[in-house]
């Protein structure tokens, strides 16, 4: 209010200074104001939308004519105050936005032939993005309707953005039922107001709207299973392909810690408004506060260092990722050490190895898991064996992240993932990615990159690129695994699928993202058509890459369907995905707490990232 108040202090000097001949400009008026507007609010208007438009367009004749050729011009912006048209003439077409988006226009007479107008902004320099509210005050005079006060000012932390209606799209809420044809989502602070056919939820006035026509909208994609500690190449997981030597993996987790904003735009621009990094450094955890902030991010939960029934060696001199549980003493440390960082769940890693005393890491896990009750957290497993499996889900496992893979589930195992309400997700394709890394270092030829909307980030494609020649500088390969074991998996993955979906129990989608050939943002629709060709309907894909996926971070009275009262993230596609989750890849905007971005704008700013 005091930025207001300033402002229309500057509105009553400049209506004293103008007496003004209104006679004179309503017969000049170059175009007609609507019959409902007043003369003087509908010429202040076209002079507001040529200003825009000069701007959105980077033209500096249709900019510099908007305004009053007066020493008496005043200006208030981030550096400050200034007076004078002169000082406009000679910095204008200096530093155009690389995008613009004006809304909430207003105007309100301030007396006869003075017209007060405001506007909420969000403008991107490169990868910059700043939002905040810009007031003008046009004055009437001989030479036409001119702008003669215009002020900018950024928006303070957490202030949510202008009101917004989506307006026909095809509604896919993610709750299962049909979708609603016509549709229309009224978004307001940062959250859904209304969202259905247009009989029930009509456009308020003055809302700006999104003509969605042709689009189907649906809640934004969550991907259960990620982590940021990981590159989706080789340099991430050097027990993978050890390429140290050329990537050390000191530098690659400092580069990662320093710049998780890579992922975060490539997630965005692929649909994706919120992960669940089940596993990583201890970094990781603080990631969320940072996310829950930005629109540029998506929602982060994080569970920290994993709890690992091998002593596992990929971790730093200073800095564990993987806590040895050794025994039932240690499992109870990890769990309260692991609270005190402020984790969102506990991650068991339970590993079986041949020679290993199943009996000493069982009863290490029930300790994990009765000292993770104790502490107010889910219990998250992976568990690729059906053995392990069900001693997790003894152990109270809430969240199972893997596939059971070498043996069909069983009736016991049904029975205790209903009875701990637990959401199974198969991972079903971050194996193959292994085994194109492995080939590709192996055969020679770099391996393919799945990136329909392209949004990778150069480095990532660089060092994909690069396989062959560095695992041949590194003398770094590995053995490919038989083609007829790895369909035996996934076959068996395929029916373990189906066998808990039609039990009843929950499933949500999860990449694994990070892990080699595995890539933050588009490894979704690889994962999600894999789940519809094993035997999911398109429907119920959906629903486990949003209403399941926020369920399982523990955040599904926040997001993850299309509701009054949740976070406005939203995702638009060109194309039916109640009918095939592949026209899922065809993203043409996301909406993160009401922010609307179109796929060509995040396009836009992820090439100009890779420049700097």
């Amino acid at each position: 209010m005091l930025r207001l108040g300033r402002a229309l202090i500057l509105v009553v000097a400049i209506a004293a200074a103008f007496p003004l001949d209104l006679s004179v400009m309503r017969t000049g008026a170059a175009t007609a104001a609507p019959a409902s507007e007043a003369p003087d609010l509908a010429a202040a208007r076209r002079v507001f939308q040529a200003n825009l438009d000069a701007i959105r367009h980077r033209d500096r004749e249709a900019y510099l004519a908007c305004y009053l050729h007066s020493e008496g011009l005043a200006r208030t912006g981030p550096t400050g105050f200034s007076l004078g048209y002169a000082a406009l003439d000679s910095s204008a077409g200096r530093g155009w936005p690389d995008h613009f988006e004006s809304l909430d226009l207003r105007l309100t007479p301030i007396r006869p032939g003075v017209v007060y107008g405001i506007y909420r902004y969000r403008v991107r320099y490169g990868a910059d993005e700043q939002s905040g509210l810009s007031e003008r005050v046009f004055v009437a005079t001989p030479a036409g309707w001119k702008i003669a006060v215009t002020t900018a000012f950024q928006a303070l932390p957490d202030v949510p953005p202008p009101p917004r209606a989506i307006v026909g799209a095809t509604l896919v809420d993610g709750r299962g039922g049909p979708p609603v044809p016509d549709a229309v989502v009224v978004i307001r602070d940062g959250r859904i107001e209304c969202a259905g056919p247009r009989s029930r939820c009509a456009v308020p006035d003055g809302v700006d709207t999104l003509d969605a026509r042709g689009t189907w909208v649906l809640p934004g994609l969550v991907d259960a299973h990620v982590h940021y500690s990981q590159t989706g190449w080789a340099d991430g997981r050097p027990d993978a392909l050890d390429l140290r030597g050329e990537h050390p993996y000191e530098e690659v987790q400092a580069r990662l810690r320093a710049h998780p904003e890579r992922f975060h735009r490539a997630w965005l621009a692929s649909g994706v408004t919120a992960v669940f990094d089940v596993g990583g450094y201890p970094w990781t955890v603080r990631m969320h506060e940072d996310a829950e902030r930005s629109t540029e991010a998506p929602h982060i939960a994080a569970a920290g260092p994993l709890l690992s029934t091998i002593d596992f060696w990929l971790n730093l001199p200073a800095e564990r990722q993987f806590i040895f549980l050794h025994d039932s003493t240690s499992a109870r440390d990890g769990v309260r050490y692991l609270k005190s960082l402020g984790v969102s769940a506990v991650k068991v890693w339970f590993i079986v190895r041949p020679g290993s005393d199943f009996a000493v890491m069982e009863r290490a896990v029930m300790a994990a898991g009765d000292e993770a009750r104790r502490a107010g957290l889910p219990l998250i497993v992976h568990a690729t064996g059906l053995r392990e499996a069900k001693a997790a889900l003894r152990a109270g496992a809430k969240f199972l992240v893997h596939s059971v893979q070498d043996l069909p589930v069983d009736a016991e195992f049904l029975a205790l993932a209903k009875a701990n309400g637990t959401i199974y997700c198969p991972t079903l394709t971050v194996r193959a990615g292994y085994v194109r890394l492995y080939r590709s270092a192996a055969e020679g030829g770099a391996p393919s990159v799945d990136d329909p909307n392209g949004i990778v980030d150069s480095l990532t494609l660089a060092h994909i690129a690069s396989t062959p020649a560095a695992a041949r500088r590194a003398g770094a390969s590995r053995p490919l695994p038989r083609a007829t074991a790895l369909d035996s998996l996934r076959r068996t993955m395929a029916a373990n699928l189906l066998r808990v979906l039609r039990a009843g129990i929950p499933v949500a989608m999860g990449t694994d993202a990070g892990n080699p050939l595995t890539l933050h943002g588009p490894a979704v629709y690889e994962e999600m058509e894999t789940m519809q060709r094993d035997g999911m309907r398109p429907m119920e894909v959906i629903v486990a890459a949003t209403r399941n996926g926020a369920r399982a971070m523990g955040r599904d009275a926040d997001f993850g369907t299309v509701e009054a009262g949740k976070l406005a993230d939203l995702v638009l596609v060109g194309g039916d995905p109640t009918r095939d989750v592949r026209n899922l890849r065809h993203v043409r905007w996301v909406v993160r707490r009401g922010v609307v971005r179109s796929l060509e704008e995040m396009r836009a700013a992820i090439r100009v990232a890779a420049r700097n």
